[in-house]
């Protein structure tokens, strides 16, 4: 083809064009451009924005109902409650820290502190990419041996939150320093951190998760041990989170 040839495009053919840019930029903006899943060359699971899995209120949602251990890690809320609803959390993702700050306070006030749910927190450190989550996690371990394990986990959420958003950078002089500040006793909290005492305690919760499908943070199973659970996926805005929790209170 010469230097002044010219290409003509088909009408219908700049239709399809057009329809599929579109297309490609309101998927974009309504995912804020972070797409995430599992690396298929390293096998990574990453931070997640929202997504459903399986769709809420239709008749997959019984179908695809799965069980999910509850371990015997920290406990928010009335164990004897009819529902329960698990996190995989990891303490270094932003989108963990997301529903921390934007749901996690209206779950609290609405179905956490009324006894209609029990909240279990499990950890799921993304150590390829979040190299502070793990001793983050051990060290809420710790601080739950003194009973704090609430204010310690949401004094590591608000220290990162100062910082601003995406991924902020933690060590272990970090929570040793967060342990003082909300009054652990820090002879007891160093001692158990720096032993590694609850390394073993973080990686069955991360095993677990995988078992459970677990592919990126955070992860919710809404549900209960009789029935199953409900998977959702990413930083889930309360309206999506009460919608399943009502549904499985009404079952």
């Amino acid at each position: 083809m010469g230097d002044n040839d010219t290409i003509i495009i088909k009408k219908s053919t700049m239709r399809i064009i057009t329809y599929v840019a579109i297309t490609l930029i309101a998927v974009v903006s309504f995912t804020g451009g972070y797409f995430t899943g599992v690396n298929n060359s390293s096998g990574a699971v990453v931070a997640q924005q929202p997504s459903l899995q399986p769709q809420i209120g239709q008749e997959a949602a019984v179908s695809s109902r799965i069980q999910v251990s509850l371990d015997d890690d920290p406990q928010l809320g009335d164990r004897n409650a009819k529902v329960m609803v698990i996190e995989f959390s990891d303490f270094q993702c932003p989108f963990c820290r997301r529903f921390y700050i934007q749901t996690l306070p209206q779950l609290e006030k609405d179905y956490i502190d009324t006894g209609k749910i029990l909240f279990v927190y499990r950890d799921f450190p993304l150590d390829s990419i979040h190299p502070g989550a793990r001793p983050a996690a051990a060290a809420a371990e710790c601080a739950d041996e003194q009973g704090k394990w609430k204010e310690y986990h949401d004094k590591i959420f608000d220290e990162q939150n100062k910082q601003g958003e995406g991924t902020v950078q933690l060590g272990v002089d970090d929570l040793k320093k967060w342990a003082s500040d909300i009054g652990l006793d820090t002879q007891q909290f160093n001692q158990c951190l720096d032993s590694n005492k609850y390394d073993a305690e973080v990686s069955k919760d991360f095993q677990d998760g995988v078992q459970a499908g677990v592919s990126g943070t955070p992860t919710f199973y809404i549900g209960s041990p009789q029935n199953g659970y409900i998977e959702l996926v990413g930083a889930q805005p309360y309206s999506i989170i009460k919608q399943v929790i009502d549904q499985e209170l009404s079952a």
